[in-house]
């Protein structure tokens, strides 16, 4: 092995830009993409915590990227050595039953989120892309490398998790409680169904802000009764559609009290620890919850409207570094609050890719 650098994950507080054996292909529908662009994701940081047990120390860590096909296993047929692609954050065998059923998050044939979890991820100068036909998304000239690795993760869960779940309508009063890139991606999302109104909350001014840039209509400091805010502006009913964007427990419990009787919370946010569910108060209400890891079957809808500058996208990206400065990403990425970080984008130079003779 020639060796390539890779952020390596050694345990809860522990991760290292370091040498790793290059990938190869180990299937025949694998794919390796040498990387590009890649970002980093809030559930990134909970692995470093040490919430996600099941990564192995010894991971390189990421499921987000953009970059070049330079290998194929000899079953893919939907893409090639020099195609520019995004590597998907889920990943789908494609023959199993919920693959089948569109439900590639739950994939029982050795996919779902493995990238950066159960298999080496993307944030390295080469990833090895399992069920490279499904996996892998072949980039419009029009899209640019910062736009597309967006895509990977957020905008997807966003529009599916978020938007889709929350079933948004035309007319809709729509409340995101989390203003991270995910609740600004739901923002994004969802006024492509022409709600009324987008009321966004949140504690920092910063993303308050960048929320009103994506439409947000009304923002609404976290501490000063966002409920009264909702309730005064849709006459008393509550909101239709509530999106929970942060995962914690006490923003989940403010979703339920300010969504209308009939309407739908859609829980987008990773959640540590168990919140409260007022079914007491609820049962009578005819709301509807949701929840869901995303599944990124839109994946093809949302780079097809990114073509045609439909989203936003790269205005969530605050910060850029070279990739071999991931460590120094790491940390701005973490002080969001200090540092007003939204979305981190790191590239790497390119490497001299040597074909491999054939025996």
């Amino acid at each position: 092995m020639i060796g390539m650098k890779g952020y390596v994950f050694h345990g809860p507080g522990q991760a290292a830009w370091e040498e790793v054996p290059d990938p190869d292909v180990q299937d025949p529908t694998d794919a390796v993409v040498r990387v590009d662009t890649v970002t980093i994701c809030g559930t990134d940081l909970h692995i470093l915590k040490g919430d996600v047990p099941e990564v192995r120390p010894g991971t390189v860590l990421g499921h987000e990227a953009v970059g070049e096909i330079v290998e194929v296993g000899a079953d893919v047929r939907t893409v090639q050595p020099g195609d520019r692609v995004l590597v998907s954050c889920i990943s789908t065998c494609g023959r199993c039953r919920f693959c089948r059923e569109g439900m590639y998050s739950q994939c029982l044939g050795g996919g779902g989120w493995i990238l950066g979890h159960r298999v080496d991820g993307t944030q390295a100068e080469f990833v090895r892309v399992p069920f490279a036909d499904l996996s892998v998304h072949v980039l419009p000239a029009a899209v640019t490398n910062e736009d597309a690795v967006l895509l990977a993760d957020i905008f997807p869960t966003a529009y599916e998790v978020g938007v889709l779940n929350g079933r948004v309508r035309p007319g809709d009063t729509v409340v995101v409680v989390g203003a991270g890139p995910v609740g600004l991606a739901v923002i994004a999302t969802a006024r492509l169904f022409s709600p009324e109104r987008v009321i966004a909350v949140d504690l920092a001014p910063a993303r308050l802000e960048a929320a009103r840039k994506l439409g947000a209509e009304a923002v609404a400091d976290a501490r000063e009764e966002p409920e009264q805010l909702v309730a005064d502006l849709t006459g008393g009913f509550g909101a239709d559609v509530v999106v929970e964007a942060v995962g914690v427990p006490e923003t989940f419990e403010l979703c339920t009290r300010m969504v209308r009787p009939g309407g739908h919370v859609a829980n987008a946010g990773v959640h540590g620890s168990p919140a409260t569910l007022h079914l007491e108060e609820l049962w009578i209400k005819n709301v509807t919850i949701t929840t869901g890891l995303v599944d990124t079957r839109t994946t093809p809808t949302l780079l097809k409207m990114a073509a045609a500058g439909r989203l936003p996208a790269s205005q969530l990206i605050t910060h850029t570094f070279p990739l071999e400065r991931i460590e120094e990403a790491y940390d701005v990425f973490a002080h969001a609050a200090e540092t007003g970080a939204l979305k981190v984008a790191l590239g790497g130079p390119r490497r001299e890719v040597v074909p491999v003779a054939e025996a």
